[in-house]
């Protein structure tokens, strides 16, 4: 008889709760808290502290040093890369710049810069797609920035940022141009708590002209 994984005990799982602790970190773009992870796990708080604490010994102690490492900051726990190899991830993530913009990217680009500061929940809520790795890709390219975070949900907002606006020949975001034509649905979307969807209704409807309507700006970023 076949069991579903989500039915069985994390101990009883290959690694236990410390590789679903790794499972947890190696998808987090933030750190997580220890109070966040116990709760995920369903296990004390100080019983998650003290794995935390084991796996970066772990890491620090292993024969073959991993090119990764386990840190404490900013209110929470997040794997890294190893600060030995930073110009290797350096020239990685610089080459991956040059790259064109796939046209997912350009799709959630457009979505927060349209209704920025937007959560990455709110845009996957537009788009229909979950959105972490290319807000992570357009992190990364400068394109966008982390703006605070939601007063209600605590989630990371995004806004865009100087160097796209340079990219966009634009120097307000006013000039926009309209996206109505091309998304009719946008106004059925209901997003909870988007305190900005009022006063950013307007870019979506109006633009400066029917022909900058017919060639949204965005695509100017593949060049």
């Amino acid at each position: 008889m076949t069991v579903d994984a989500e039915h069985v005990p994390f101990e009883d799982r290959p690694g236990g709760v410390l590789a679903a602790i790794e499972a947890i970190l190696m998808v987090a773009d933030e750190p997580v808290s220890v109070v966040r992870l116990a709760a995920a796990l369903g296990i004390p708080v100080d019983r998650a502290a003290d794995h935390l604490w084991r796996l970066e010994s772990e890491y620090k102690a292993a024969e073959r040093r991993p090119g990764f490492e386990l840190r404490e900051a900013g209110g929470g726990w997040r794997i890294y890369s190893a600060p030995d190899f930073a110009d290797v991830v350096g020239q990685f993530v610089t080459e991956g710049q040059s790259a064109r913009l796939s046209q997912a990217a350009l799709e959630t680009l457009a979505v927060i810069a349209y209704r920025q500061p937007v959560t990455r929940g709110q845009v996957s809520a537009v788009r229909g797609v979950n959105v972490d790795g290319v807000v992570r890709t357009l992190t990364m390219r400068g394109l966008i920035v982390e703006d605070g975070s939601d007063e209600s949900s605590g989630a990371l907002l995004y806004r865009t940022t100087g160097y796209f606006m340079e990219r966009m020949g634009l120097s307000s975001l006013d000039e926009l141009p309209a996206l109505a034509p091309h998304l009719p649905e946008i106004d059925a979307l209901e997003l909870p708590d988007d305190p900005g969807r009022g006063q950013l209704t307007g870019r979506w409807a109006q633009g400066q002209t029917a022909e900058a309507a017919e060639q949204p700006a965005v695509a100017q970023l593949e060049d």
